[in-house]
């Protein structure tokens, strides 16, 4: 029985799992967009595709599952570039579809033409065009294979409109498989076991590697049942609950942190999730501190990372059996890391309840955490404001803060935080951004408010590109070039069906914010900030206090 190929494709997507695409059709998907309607899957149509490709990321990001989006040929294709590259180096699972010109007769010459497939090349990890039909559910099936094997990362199909159209004689799905992942070798674990037990001061690091669904529950056991001390890096930050006494904090700076000073002490770094997409946060040294590499794949080494041993494969399967190996560690000293939690406990409270309007960072990020119940989920765009967040902001649960230090793009955080409310709209979800940042993707207000999302927009408002304003000021240049003046932010929520707030007085933040998630529906709440702070705190008290330890 003969099947157009748009609905073979859509089959295949369906034989995946796969209950939303995400967004703008062309005139060259109009085939496959038909083959959407009939299908048991929903189209989420954004108002641009960095929107809905950011959505498909963070779908991915925190379902573990493949997400899908949708763009025709030309400028819809290469609106896909920044969210790709995001995936990509976020470790993100993502389909891109596309769609091309007829490929076997065409009267229209280079017309919006050019090599979508060899421009997403180097930033996904499967491209490809559709030739023929009947290729269809092979090439569906490696996509999603590879997006889903560590490391995950994006794909692209190109699906020509000539070829959407055709008949397919005969189609044959393949059925849908999860990529195995292979456990690490026994005398592996025992080696490291042996390490940690001689180590005298131990320290578990986890890294962007780790935040994975499948990792979470074994690595807090490990944490538990050994009784580590542990830190993070920014895309670390939320895989363990953070409730635990044993838990120092996050490696938000590159260097001369409070947590640097536990890492620096330690003889022994359990690197769990290390990816070189990351600042390191440590540099090793010929004779000084050991490190076990513990991934999925083997270590990057170059001259400041050269771990002595690797334990290669299944995150969470080494961590259940290490584990059972190793034992309690409750016959070490830890008073030090004792010690540099709670000077980062006390250093991150100051701060917290300092009066002043413009609030300062430290005040906005301690009353975001007042406002958010424990379940509730941040996700941050990329500026000033997520250091302060980063450093400050204490997870109760895991992945309930959503940031990007890999791409660390401007633009993701509101279709990130649209995503996690669609998922969960039952729980607080807040999307971070500066007024910089929010306006890049700001029209997907609009989608949320179709969606009829429960979702509060936090914009932490200098009128600034911030975080470059705060470098140049750091490189001894004069400050110049990075202001700009913004909209009504309340008439502009507004105008696309969503709440306004404007806050003008420090005391008046959380209870706004309480009333946003009370009443549902999608809110803009504007926020003064004031970042004289940075340069106090993040440079000059920092590196006199932490020399004190």
């Amino acid at each position: 029985m003969a099947v157009k190929a748009s609905d073979l494709f859509i089959q295949a997507l369906e034989n995946e799992g796969v209950e939303y695409i995400f967004g703008v059709p062309g005139e060259e998907n109009l085939d496959l967009l038909e083959s959407i309607r009939t299908s048991t899957i929903k189209l989420i149509l954004t108002r641009h595709e960095q929107g809905a490709a950011f959505m498909a990321a963070t779908y991915g990001r925190l379902t573990g599952k493949v997400g899908v989006c949708l763009a025709t040929l030309g400028p819809g294709a290469t609106n896909f570039v920044t969210p790709a590259a995001y995936a990509y180096l976020g470790a993100f699972p993502m389909m891109m579809i596309t769609g091309q010109k007829p490929i076997k007769k065409s009267k229209q010459g280079r017309f919006q033409i050019i090599d979508v497939v060899n421009t997403f090349d180097p930033i996904t990890k499967f491209a490809k065009q559709i030739v023929n039909g009947n290729t269809i559910p092979a090439l569906v099936r490696e996509a999603f294979r590879l997006a889903l094997e560590e490391k995950p990362g994006p794909v692209l199909l190109e699906l020509p409109e000539d070829i959407a159209e055709e008949e397919v004689s005969d189609p044959h799905i393949i059925p849908s498989t999860r990529p195995a992942i292979p456990n690490c070798s026994e005398s592996a674990i025992v080696d490291a076991a042996q390490m940690i037990r001689e180590a005298k001061l131990p320290l578990l690091l986890v890294g962007a590697g780790a935040n994975r669904k499948r990792v979470i529950d074994e690595l807090s056991a490990f944490v538990r049942d050994t009784g580590i001390f542990f830190c993070n890096t920014q895309m670390g930050k939320g895989v363990i609950e953070k409730n635990s006494d044993h838990y120092v904090g996050t490696c938000a700076l590159s260097d001369g942190d409070y947590v640097h000073c536990a890492l620096d002490r330690a003889d022994l770094v359990i690197n769990v999730g290390h990816d070189v997409v990351e600042k390191p946060p440590f540099f090793m040294e010929h004779g000084g501190k050991k490190v076990i590499h513990l991934n999925y794949n083997s270590a990057d080494v170059d001259e400041v990372y050269f771990p002595q041993l690797e334990l290669i494969g299944d995150i969470g399967n080494t961590l259940g059996r290490l584990k059972s190996v190793v034992g309690s560690l409750a016959d070490r000293d830890f008073s030090y890391f004792e010690r540099v939690r709670d000077e980062v406990h006390a250093h991150i409270s100051e701060g917290a309840d300092d009066p002043r309007f413009p609030m300062i960072p430290q005040r906005i990020v301690a009353d975001v955490r007042k406002a958010m119940p424990a379940d509730g989920i941040i996700a941050l765009d990329n500026g000033m404001y997520k250091i302060w967040f980063a450093r400050n902001y204490r997870t109760q649960m895991s992945n309930t803060v959503l940031l990007d230090n890999a791409l660390a793009t401007m633009g993701a955080g509101l279709p990130s935080a649209m995503m996690a409310a669609m998922l969960y709209p039952e729980r607080s979800v807040m999307a971070v951004c500066g007024d910089g940042g929010f306006m890049m993707n700001s029209q997907e207000l609009e989608t949320a408010v179709r969606l009829g999302l429960n979702l509060v927009v936090l914009i932490i408002d200098d009128a600034s590109y911030g975080m470059i304003r705060w470098k140049q000021g750091q490189a001894g240049f004069e400050d110049y070039g990075l202001e700009f003046g913004n909209p009504d932010f309340v008439k502009y929520a507004e105008a696309y069906g969503a709440k306004g707030h404007r806050i003008e007085a420090t005391e008046d933040f959380v209870p706004t914010l309480t009333r946003c998630f009370e009443e549902g529906g999608v809110h803009l709440v504007d926020a003064p900030v004031d970042y004289s702070e940075n340069k106090r705190v993040l440079l000059d008290e920092l590196g006199e206090r932490v020399c004190l330890l």
